[in-house]
């Protein structure tokens, strides 16, 4: 998850990464979002799928690497 912390701030260093409202409270919009799915397809070699793209899933680096997790299982 260190990693993942590190290519987001790369990404983005504006951002509160610790925070665990990163869509809700608008600090990624949709765009952030679009492309830290590319970062990390590219990345964790994963497929982001339309249905994984929910706030839930983009609100926290802790809620990223759960998805991220997941879809390396599948």
């Amino acid at each position: 998850m260190e990693e993942l912390l590190e290519l987001l701030e790369d990404f983005k260093d504006d951002v509160d990464w610790d925070a665990e409202d990163l869509v809700d409270s608008k600090q990624l919009n949709s765009l952030d979002v679009l492309q830290i799915i590319s970062i990390i397809n590219e990345e964790y070699d994963i497929t982001v799928t339309a249905a994984e793209i929910i706030p839930e899933n983009f609100n926290s680096v802790k809620s990223l690497w759960a998805m991220i997790e997941r879809l390396q299982e599948d």
